[in-house]
């Protein structure tokens, strides 16, 4: 896996308020990187995460509310 060289040691991460306590799909974000939206599963806490612009996030979270990305 390439290394981005950002730590995210003191990443504060929180889990999707779409994900629930039986293993539902669940996504974290992490605050405090900033311009950065840290993204992972939260049942690979230590694995990997997509690392996106604040603002590329914004948009994605914008179309979701909107309804503009289908499944």
């Amino acid at each position: 896996m390439a290394s981005t060289g950002i730590d995210l040691t003191p990443a504060c991460w929180r889990k999707s308020s779409f994900s629930n306590g039986t293993g539902g799909e669940c996504v974290e974000v992490a605050d405090g990187v900033t311009g950065l939206v840290p993204v992972r599963d939260s049942k690979r806490a230590h694995g990997p995460a997509v690392i996106v612009t604040a603002a590329a996030w914004g948009r994605f979270v914008g179309a979701l509310k909107a309804g503009g990305l289908a499944g």
